[in-house]
């Protein structure tokens, strides 16, 4: 347990960021399922500049490796451009 006033809020801002970059996170693989479920190629086109943000918000708040999502935004990329 936290001897210090500073440790104890140190404590709780570290669950409330933990928690934000969690449900981040969450939302942004469950808008890949999405955009990988899709069949209508203008659709994945929207889905994709959203969910290619989200990836760059999360690479850029160190919530994910850079290299993962610049390697996830290209098979998504790749996989709309593939679309009939």
């Amino acid at each position: 347990m936290a001897n210090h006033k500073s440790a104890e809020k140190r404590i709780r801002a570290n669950a409330k960021k933990r928690d934000r970059n969690r449900y981040q996170h969450k939302t942004t693989r469950t808008h890949v399922k999405k955009l990988l479920s899709t069949t209508k190629k203008d659709e994945a086109q929207k889905l994709l500049t959203e969910v290619t943000a989200m990836l760059d918000k999360l690479a850029k708040n160190n919530i994910i490796h850079w290299k993962k999502a610049a390697n996830q935004k290209s098979r998504l990329a790749k996989r709309v451009n593939a679309m009939a």
